[in-house]
């Protein structure tokens, strides 16, 4: 991949949920083991690193109320798909996180978004989405169907490509795949299938292989803003390739949260062409 110029650093604005009422009480992806627990206290102060250091970056955060009986909300990035202003809202695929797609919802239009959908297919927001600056890239095979793909584009106005995810680790897109810029893209092979890699090869010929050691600790669910990339601290090897692209790495710490299956980008939802932040 070639080196990427330096890009002045663009405020962005991010809605995230606080985990006041995180817990694992359910089984809805292989990283979840209800019987292991968590560190509620542990996964807070991780989160507020997380928002703190984006504050830090100079961006917005705004956030949504959490709601008691959904200990799944903190993971803001599922809630909805955000472009150009409009908010394509989410429908979640199992019934312990249904309510969240209506929660969510109700938070934007009291925000003051006026261009909202509210899906008929199954899609779980930004989790098996990602906006580049031509083309949304999309992801089904655990979570989000087909049909909410071409629901988008016709909502959105945007091209949709459909990736197939096949490994169940990796059960969002965005733990298999994040944007380094409107154009560039870093990923794992081994989490699509091999029509999917092929598109992929197609389309971004370039782009940044990462390996299995670092996929498995979410390193690729991770936020980029211009040069600055937030990354699971464990994503060693990936955070030294950023590094030699003469990317800022910023790693944080995101352990307890990813006892659910979540990491940096699964806490974190763009808000992209918004009103007035709230």
């Amino acid at each position: 991949m070639a080196r990427p110029a330096a890009s002045a650093p663009a405020a962005r604005h991010y809605l995230m949920c606080r985990p006041t009422y995180f817990a694992i009480e359910y089984a809805i992806n292989p990283w979840m083991d209800p019987a292991a627990g968590v560190d509620r206290e542990k996964a807070i102060r991780q989160w507020e690193g997380l928002r703190d250091l984006y504050l830090r970056l100079g961006h917005r955060v705004s956030e949504i109320e959490p709601v008691d009986g959904l200990p799944d909300m903190v993971f803001a990035a599922n809630g909805a798909l955000v472009v150009d202003g409009r908010v394509y809202g989410a429908r979640f695929a199992s019934a312990e996180r249904t309510p969240e797609g209506p929660a969510y919802l109700d938070w934007f239009r009291k925000a003051g978004y006026t261009e909202t959908r509210e899906p008929k297919h199954v899609n779980e927001g930004e989790g098996d989405f990602v906006t580049l600056d031509d083309v949304v890239l999309a992801a089904t095979g655990f979570r989000t169907e087909a049909a909410a793909h071409q629901e988008a584009e016709r909502f959105l106005g945007r091209p949709v490509v459909t990736l197939q995810l096949v490994d169940p680790r990796f059960y969002h897109l965005d733990t298999a795949l994040f944007a380094l810029s409107g154009r560039e893209i870093a990923y794992y092979p081994g989490a699509f299938s091999e029509g999917s890699r092929q598109v992929l090869r197609a389309l971004y010929p370039d782009a940044l292989l990462a390996t299995e050691e670092d996929a498995a600790v979410l390193g690729l669910n991770a936020v980029c803003a211009g040069n600055d990339i937030v990354v699971a601290a464990e994503a060693t090897a990936l955070a030294d390739r950023l590094r030699e692209l003469g990317r800022t790495v910023h790693p944080v710490e995101m352990d307890e949260l990813r006892k659910a299956g979540g990491g940096a980008k699964c806490c974190t939802l763009e808000l992209r062409d918004t009103p007035d932040p709230v």
